[in-house]
C-alpha cells in the first residue's frame, strides 16, 4: 500500500484507506492511502493514465471503489445511499476541466443554480450571492454573458465561482490550468491561492501542469500506475526536482521516476519502461532501437513561490 503521512495534529478532512479500484480485469488504483487536511492545498499529479481521474472520481462520490476506504467530514462515503451523498455534497465543489457550464444559461444564472436547487433563498438574496461570487473571481461586469462570449479562462473563472455558491468546506480542482496560456494559468493559480488563503478552504488539486503544482501545493502526492510513490511536502519533491545530476545518480528508482516526471526529462525510468515493450518487440520481437538523443530537462518557467 501506499504510504501515509501526516503534518498536522488536526483530524483529516479526507482520508483514504486501502483505495482499490478496478474496471473489469484492468486494476486503476491499487492501495492507495492519503490524508488531507483542513486549510491544506493537496496536489495529486502524475502521468496519464496513473489513476488520478480515477481518484478524483472516487472522493466526490461519483463512483464507488472495488476496495477499500473513502470518509470524508468523519463519514464513509461507501456506506451512504445517493441522499445522503447528496448532504456531503453540498459540502464541497468542484471546478470541472472544462467548466462544464450550461450554454443556454448566463453565468450568473450557472452561478445561481446550486442557490436555487439546494436552499430555500429568496431571489434577491441569491442575486447578492451571486454577485458576491463573481466578484470574488473578477467577473462580476460579465455576469449577463453567456459562457459562448467568454474566454476558456473566463469560464474556469465562471465554473469556480458556481463551485463557490454554497460556500464549501472543500474545493476540488480538475486539471484548472488545462488548455490556457502560460499569463491565464498563473492567474488561475493566484486565484486558487486567494480563496485558499481568504476563505478558509481545502483544496484537492488534481493536475499534471508542474509549474502550476509547485505554485499552489503545500504537500503534493505522486501517483504511478495505480499507486502512490509518494506523499510530501512542496519542499521535498522541489529538492528532488533541483538535485544536479551527480546528486541524482545516488537516487533509487523510485526517486529517479519522480525527479523525471517533475523536470520533464526526456530519458529516465519512465521512458526506459516504455521503451522496454514497444512496438518491434510486439509485431516481431525485435529489441527497441533508441529514437531521442539525450537532451536538456524542461524546466518550469515560472517562479514559484
Amino acid at each position: 500500500m501506499g504510504p501515509v503521512t501526516s503534518d498536522s495534529t488536526t483530524a483529516p478532512l479526507i482520508s483514504v484507506r486501502g483505495l482499490m479500484k478496478q474496471f473489469g480485469r484492468q486494476v486503476v488504483l491499487d492501495g492507495v492511502n492519503l490524508d488531507i487536511h483542513p486549510g491544506e492545498t493537496m496536489v495529486i499529479m502524475g502521468g496519464s493514465g496513473c489513476g488520478k481521474s480515477t481518484l478524483l472520481r472516487l472522493l466526490i462520490g461519483a463512483i464507488r471503489p472495488t476496495m477499500g476506504v473513502v470518509e470524508m467530514f468523519g463519514q464513509e462515503l461507501q456506506g451512504l445511499d445517493e441522499a445522503e451523498l447528496d448532504e456531503i455534497r453540498r459540502r464541497f465543489g468542484i471546478l470541472f476541466q472544462s467548466g462544464a457550464l450550461f450554454n443556454s444559461m448566463t453565468i450568473s444564472e450557472n452561478v445561481a443554480l446550486p442557490l436555487q436547487e439546494h436552499t430555500s433563498l429568496t431571489q434577491n438574496i441569491i442575486d447578492i450571492q451571486v454577485k458576491m461570487k463573481l466578484e470574488q473571481v473578477g467577473l462580476r461586469e460579465h455576469a449577463d454573458k453567456f459562457p459562448s462570449q467568454i474566454s476558456g479562462g473566463m469560464k474556469k473563472r465562471a465554473g469556480l465561482a458556481r463551485a463557490l455558491a454554497l460556500d464549501p468546506k472543500i474545493l476540488f480542482y480538475d486539471e484548472p490550468s488545462a488548455g490556457l496560456d502560460p499569463v491565464t494559468s498563473a492567474e488561475i493559480d493566484q486565484l486558487i491561492l486567494d480563496l485558499t488563503k481568504k476563505l478558509g478552504v481545502t483544496s484537492v488539486v488534481v493536475t499534471h501542469e508542474m509549474d502550476s503544482a509547485f505554485t499552489i501545493a503545500d504537500r503534493m502526492a505522486m501517483l504511478d500506475k495505480g499507486r502512490v510513490l509518494k506523499i510530501g511536502t512542496r519542499e521535498e519533491f522541489d529538492e528532488i526536482r533541483l538535485m544536479d545530476q551527480q546528486q541524482s545518480d545516488l537516487l533509487d528508482e523510485k526517486d529517479r521516476l519522480i525527479r523525471q516526471f517533475l523536470r520533464g526529462d526526456a530519458h529516465g525510468p519512465i521512458t526506459s519502461r516504455r521503451e522496454a515493450t514497444n512496438y518491434a518487440d510486439d509485431l516481431l520481437g525485435e529489441l527497441p532501437t533508441p529514437s531521442m538523443t539525450k537532451g536538456p530537462a524542461i524546466e518550469a518557467t515560472r517562479r514559484t513561490r
